[in-house]
């Protein structure tokens, strides 16, 4: 069995982008494995065009009473831009090759992965414990969304999925929307003919510069992300493609303003003499808790437990408790001390790799001296 700091490098050394997870996933229910622990993997994989499924497990041990839960963290990373090579330097983890580390989410589920070692292995008391690794999070948490939540027997779980101290405790995530927006002009030559052409890609420009883009308030953003056009230097662009988002905590704004984005596409179509299509997609819903509710109470005990100010605060992204929450499951997410992440900055302290661990395991015992919330 490998320490905590072994594993975790030995996976961030192991590339695990979107759909090609099959390698890490093999190494992470070896380990499991390795404690006498059933693993099951579904048949998400298929589903989701990725080479491995997800990963549930239960841990022997359960008790009757208190609050089962779950744990649950991604095996895929934003793709790499070069070798993973990580290395310790002054207590702190990082990537030797100039690009992403994968602590998001990899530190995660050695946290998990350490603290069903110690459970196993000090036959400690719970009341229920499973462990759910997911798949191709990073582009829209699809494993999660594929995984049978009703395989679960925990009434609610836990994602250490936010770059910020431990501490923080995610109160609440917005709901996103995806847009595709494809522009379609018409070609003629650009030396010869120009104004017989009508060009995407100015209408898509157009479009652009009248969006309101960034941060447009405390809980609302959008952004353009992606576009793509044209055949030649010397054409005018018959079509260009465009990919953007809106997030928002409120769900009435977030509407309202993917009707603003599409008036928008639209516009710029009519001025440039071009058609355009759109397509808009619900990437997750939002959700929001109260320091009142049980799972909050719960994460705050274990927190506080291990010495930790708990600190409840609010995030742009999105995580896998998107979709549980949806799904009638609450989740909470909690930070784990990662920082930078998806940069080649990223990094994360050994010290907080095994205070996560510590933390995992004062939810545990918090859960099983729980009432049923």
């Amino acid at each position: 069995m490998a320490s905590t700091l072994d594993l975790f490098t030995e996976l961030c050394a192991i590339p695990s982008p979107p759909g090609n997870e099959r390698a890490v996933t093999d190494r992470v229910a070896a380990e499991l494995r390795s404690l006498g622990v059933e693993v099951e993997e579904d048949d998400a994989g298929a589903r989701i065009d990725s080479n491995a499924g997800n990963l549930l497990c239960r841990l022997p041990g359960r008790l009757e009473g208190g609050t089962p839960i779950f744990l649950c963290a991604h095996l895929d990373t934003v793709p790499p831009q070069g070798a993973l090579e990580p290395v310790v330097t002054d207590g702190i983890v990082r990537n030797a090759a100039g690009t992403i580390l994968g602590a998001d989410n990899k530190s995660a589920v050695v946290a998990m992965v350490e603290a069903a070692r110690r459970i196993v292995s000090e036959r400690r008391s719970h009341a229920g414990v499973e462990l759910l690794f997911t798949q191709k999070e990073e582009v829209g948490l699809l494993g999660a969304g594929a995984f049978d939540h009703t395989k679960l027997e925990a009434e609610l779980g836990f994602v250490y999925d936010q770059a910020a101290p431990i501490g923080d405790v995610i109160m609440g995530a917005p709901y996103q929307r995806s847009l595709v927006v494809r522009f379609h002009g018409r070609p003629a030559h650009s030396g010869m003919v120009p104004e017989e052409g009508r060009s995407a890609i100015a209408a898509a420009a157009r479009a652009i510069a009248d969006l309101r883009l960034g941060r447009l308030d405390d809980e609302t953003t959008a952004n353009v992300g992606v576009i793509t056009g044209g055949s030649a230097r010397n054409i005018i662009p018959e079509w260009c493609e465009l990919e953007a988002e809106a997030r928002s905590h409120d769900a009435r704004k977030l509407a309202d303003l993917v009707q603003e984005m599409l008036d928008t596409f639209a516009f710029a179509a009519s001025v440039a003499e071009c058609m355009v299509e759109t397509e808009v997609s619900e990437t997750y819903q939002g959700y929001r808790f109260k320091e009142s509710d049980p799972i909050v109470r719960l994460a705050a005990t274990a927190l506080e437990a291990c010495g930790y100010e708990v600190v409840p605060t609010l995030t742009g992204g999105g995580a896998d408790a998107n979709v549980f929450n949806t799904k009638g499951l609450p989740c909470l997410n909690l930070a784990n001390g990662m920082a930078e992440i998806h940069t080649a900055e990223e990094h994360i302290a050994v010290d907080d790799l095994d205070a996560m661990v510590d933390v995992t395991l004062a939810l545990v015992d918090a859960a099983r001296d729980a009432t049923q919330p």
